[in-house]
């Protein structure tokens, strides 16, 4: 039941406002960070569909790549893939496998004229991004940006550039 005077409808009332005032302040957090992204990597556009690639493997064995996805800053749980990677056998090689993994990714998404993303990140540093962006321009698709994200020290490798950003801490 939904009262519709007194005290309990203007509590109602209230709480339904103190959820919108919550998540336009959400919406705004988000759209305010890919600004932020946007700006500090120098993109073309805002990124609204991320996309991000990440190697794992047990031991050498059974390599996997992961695939994330975002929308406008919001995980799209969707469009989330795994891939097994093939081509490796049992040899562990990093590269190898996100080569596979990003040539299997976009082709399919060409071939089926599918949105490409806006941005792609790639869990690792330089050989990860140089892999990625090698794949893409075999595809003819070389305008998506490419960013490498290393764990050590939450360092973005891009790119054609010798260092790595690092941002200051927030």
């Amino acid at each position: 039941r939904v009262p519709q005077r007194g005290k309990h409808r203007r509590l109602v009332e209230m709480a339904a406002e103190s959820a919108r005032f919550s998540l336009e302040g959400e919406q705004a957090q988000r759209a305010e960070g890919l600004d932020t992204l946007k700006e500090v990597l120098g993109l073309p556009a805002v990124p609204r569909r991320i996309e991000g690639f990440d190697i794992a493997h047990l031991e050498g064995k059974r390599t996997v790549a992961s695939l994330v996805t975002f929308l406008d800053g919001r995980p799209h749980k969707s469009g989330y893939r795994h891939f097994h990677i093939r081509s490796l056998g049992e040899r562990v090689d990093d590269f190898e496998a996100m080569r596979e993994a990003v040539a299997r990714r976009y082709t399919r998404v060409t071939n089926e004229n599918r949105r490409l993303p806006d941005l792609i990140l790639v869990d690792g540093g330089k050989g990860q991004v140089s892999a990625a962006v090698e794949i893409l321009r075999a595809l003819e698709i070389p305008h998506v940006p490419v960013v490498g994200l290393a764990k050590k020290n939450e360092e973005l490798f891009l790119p054609g550039r010798g260092q790595p950003l690092v941002l200051p801490e927030a």
